[in-house]
C-alpha cells in the first residue's frame, strides 16, 4: 500500500501570485521563472490514486488541469470565502457530467454559508456536517473554529492516522489558549503566513505573518511546520532564515505523512 502523501496544489493567499496590477520583484519573477507562482490555497491528502482534497478554491480547474486529474469525489472546506470556495460550482458541475455524487465535508456553519451562496450544489453535491469528527481515507479528523481576525472565521483541522499527526491552518491570526490547543505536539503544521512581516494596522489583518508564526511555533512545538498561504510579499528565493524545522511550501511539494 503507497504511503499517504499531502501534495500542495496552491499556496497562494486570497488574491494569488503574481497579481495582475503589480510589478514588483516578486509578482515579475513569478511572470518569469514562476518559483512564485502562486494559485490560490489547496492541498490533497493522497494515497496512490485515492485522494481527498481540502479546499476548492476559484483555481481548482487550472489546478486539477495541471496535474491530470479528471474527477475528484471528496472535499474538505475549511471555511466559506471565496478563496476556498470559489471553485465549487464547477467541482458540482464535474460531478454531474461525470454521474459522480461529490460528498462536500464542512462545519455546520460553513455549510450554511456555501448554501446561501450556491443553493444548487445539493443537486450534484452531498453536503455533510463534520461535527462531531470524521474519516477519511483513514484519516481521523476534528475541526475547531479559530480566529481569521477581520475576516471573521475559519476552521483548523487535525488529523490523525497511527502514530502520525498533522494540522492544517491555513487561514488565522491572534489564537487564543483555547484555539491554540489541539495545535500542540503534531508532527507537522501546515500554517498560512500571508507576509513575512506584515506592517499594517493589526485590527485590520486576517493572516499571521512569518514572525508571529515563529512565535506560534514555539509555543505548540510541531516537529517540522510548512508556511502556506503567502502573498506577493514573500520570496521564496530569500527566505533561508526560516527557524529549524521550517519551510514554505512551493507548488507541487509533496510531503510524506507517515512516521
Amino acid at each position: 500500500m503507497a504511503e499517504d502523501e499531502l501534495v500542495f496544489w496552491g499556496t497562494g493567499d486570497a488574491m494569488g501570485v503574481p497579481r495582475v496590477y503589480c510589478d514588483c520583484t516578486v509578482c515579475e519573477e513569478a511572470r518569469a521563472t514562476g518559483v512564485n507562482r502562486r494559485l490560490r490555497s489547496l492541498v490533497s491528502v493522497e494515497d496512490g490514486e485515492r485522494r481527498f482534497l481540502i479546499d476548492c478554491g476559484p483555481d481548482w480547474r487550472v489546478q486539477m488541469e495541471a496535474r491530470g486529474i479528471r474527477t475528484v469525489d471528496t472535499i474538505l472546506v475549511t471555511h466559506p470565502h471565496f478563496d476556498h470556495i470559489g471553485g465549487l460550482p464547477e467541482w458540482a458541475d464535474q460531478c454531474r457530467w461525470t454521474g459522480t455524487q461529490g460528498k462536500l465535508y464542512a462545519p455546520g456553519e460553513v455549510l450554511e454559508a456555501i448554501e446561501d451562496r450556491y443553493p444548487w450544489l445539493e443537486r450534484n453535491l452531498e453536503l455533510i456536517r463534520v461535527e462531531p469528527g470524521l474519516m477519511l481515507g483513514g484519516w481521523s479528523i476534528a475541526g475547531w473554529r479559530v480566529n481569521h481576525g477581520k475576516n471573521g472565521y475559519s476552521y483548523a483541522y487535525r488529523l490523525e492516522k497511527e502514530a502520525f499527526s498533522w494540522v492544517y491552518c491555513p487561514d488565522s491570526i491572534g489564537l487564543s489558549a483555547e484555539e491554540i490547543e489541539p495545535m500542540r505536539n503534531a508532527d507537522l503544521l501546515v500554517l498560512g503566513t500571508s507576509f513575512v512581516q506584515e506592517d499594517a494596522e493589526y485590527s485590520t489583518r486576517s493572516v499571521y505573518d512569518m514572525r508571529e508564526a515563529a512565535e506560534l511555533l514555539r509555543e505548540v512545538r510541531p516537529k517540522h511546520a510548512i508556511y502556506t498561504h503567502m502573498s506577493h510579499d514573500v520570496d521564496l528565493n530569500l527566505l533561508s532564515d526560516l527557524p529549524e524545522h521550517v519551510s514554505a511550501a512551493r507548488t507541487g511539494l509533496r510531503v510524506k505523512l507517515g512516521t
